[in-house]
């Protein structure tokens, strides 16, 4: 009986795993916006009903993807950083991995960090997927505080009022790193996505494109702001 049960929940994640990878193809070929499970239905073949036994709604098969992007995302990123053991060569390791997916996953990126889609409401299980990158660069952060190679620049100033809260609330994934470095953590995150959105969107056509030297230099540039020396 426990084989059967093994069988049955093996064919079910292989047939989840179908639909996610027809949901896929649809998004390249549709958009998010047009993603549909009746679409998704007749290119596997089956009938609706029995499709909506593994997704009740397009919201629901929309969340599978998000989080699949981010945990793909996220697994990439933390091995990249894992592949380094000074923090400076891991921070870099880590946003050539974030833009090595986003160009190999271009639909995928888009979905996560492209235009929401109407009606959609991310729900919570899609935080802990989406923290995996900053988490993974708060780690690297953390690291060179603890063996003393974060330099906090000079000129980073201390900061104060809301943003002060805000940032406080960051510590706890970031021990020991100081409230300066934080916030230039969130200038420099912010960054890194805006330079492969404006990549992978073609805002660098006739200007950085190919982006490959504007995207090391920019980087490392960032890895300086933060102290990473």
């Amino acid at each position: 009986m426990n084989a059967g049960r093994t069988a049955r929940d093996r064919a079910r994640a292989e047939l989840t795993q179908e639909i996610k990878d027809a949901a896929r193809r649809q998004l390249a070929a549709e958009g998010a916006e047009r993603l549909s499970l009746r679409a998704v239905s007749r290119e596997l073949g089956m009938v609706s009903s029995a499709l909506y036994r593994y997704f009740p709604s397009r919201d629901e098969l929309l969340t599978a993807l998000i989080i699949d992007a981010y945990d793909a995302l996220g697994a990439e990123a933390e091995a990249a950083a894992k592949s380094e053991t000074e923090p400076r060569a891991a921070w870099l390791a880590v946003c050539r991995a974030v833009r090595a997916w986003a160009i190999a996953h271009p639909q995928e990126y888009a979905l996560i960090y492209g235009s929401p889609v109407s009606g959609y409401q991310a729900p919570q299980t899609t935080v802990q997927p989406a923290s995996r990158v900053i988490l993974t660069l708060f780690g690297i952060l953390s690291q060179a505080q603890a063996s003393g190679v974060l330099v906090p620049p000079d000129d980073a100033p201390e900061p104060k009022g809301l943003l002060a809260e805000q940032l406080q609330t960051l510590t706890e994934y970031a021990p020991g790193v100081p409230l300066k470095v934080l916030g230039r953590t969130a200038i420099a995150w912010t960054q890194l996505y805006g330079m492969i959105s404006f990549e992978l969107f073609g805002q660098l056509v006739g200007s950085m494109d190919p982006a490959d030297e504007f995207f090391a230099d920019a980087t490392g540039q960032l890895a300086t702001f933060l102290g990473l020396n």
